[in-house]
């Protein structure tokens, strides 16, 4: 008994599309017509387009089915190479898994960089934000040296500053500056890395002080802005602000210093 195109692709399990392609490839001979001219294919084309399909399903590209069939040298090195391809993939999907189940378990993970995600319900939706947009521009190392930092307890200044309401007056904006300045001062110290972008990026030093301008002024109020301004201006200029600065001033005097 001879099969149709379709009956034969129904058989497999695949299209009459995907038969037709084989046979422009030269993976799978065409058969003798009927009288009618009709293609009749028979359980030889069946078990030739099951074996295509089985090496396909394994991940084997079409152009190297011939090669694998061979069973030589360049066979096993294909086949290694799709083994090592998908452990990489089951590797990366198994991380997949993990980052949706720490987001299922706490929404804020979202906003974080993944190796941040257990601070996430300890830091301000601003800081999260932050943290994202600076994963784009920093090496590991810098990131790594940031989740250090904000691993530790956090101090009155910080939720201080976060409060701070974009109309407070002069006096508290400087007299929040002064008191940042010397804990910003040691973080320097102690992590050097974080007040030189040109060390902390893999970017391009133009297109990683973008990032850093833009999001400074997209999740800080002007006060925020004036404050780190007034920090930047104590700890090097060595002279405190005079008066309320304009966003893109002040976040581009602190474009270079990559704390969040």
């Amino acid at each position: 008994m001879a099969w149709s195109t379709r009956q034969l692709a129904e058989l497999a399990g695949t299209t009459t599309k995907t038969v037709r392609h084989y046979h422009d490839l030269g993976l799978l001979e065409e058969p003798e017509r009927a009288s009618n001219g009709y293609k009749r294919y028979g359980v030889s084309h069946l078990v030739r387009l099951l074996r295509i399909r089985r090496m396909t399903d394994l991940g084997v590209a079409l152009a190297d089915v011939p090669l694998v069939e061979s069973g030589d040298a360049k066979a096993l090195q294909i086949l290694r190479h799709l083994d090592v391809e998908l452990a990489a993939d089951i590797e990366r999907k198994q991380r997949m898994r993990r980052e949706l189940a720490a987001v299922m378990g706490n929404r804020a993970a979202l906003d974080m960089p993944p190796e941040f995600r257990t601070l996430a319900d300890d830091l301000p939706e601003a800081q999260r934000s932050l943290l994202l947009a600076y994963s784009s521009i920093l090496t590991p190392e810098a990131m790594a040296v940031l989740r250090e930092q904000l691993a530790g307890p956090r101090g009155n200044l910080e939720a201080e500053f976060a409060a701070l309401d974009e109309d407070a007056p002069d006096e508290v904006r400087q007299r929040l500056a002064e008191r940042m300045a010397p804990e910003v001062r040691q973080q320097h110290r102690d992590h050097p890395v974080l007040a030189d972008l040109g060390a902390s990026s893999h970017r391009e030093t133009a297109v990683a002080e973008s990032v850093v301008v833009h999001a400074l002024s997209e999740f800080h109020n002007r006060a925020h802005l004036d404050v780190l301004r007034r920090v930047h201006a104590i700890l090097f200029e060595g002279e405190t602000a005079e008066s309320e600065s304009f966003e893109g001033d002040t976040a581009e005097s602190e474009s270079k210093d990559v704390r969040p």
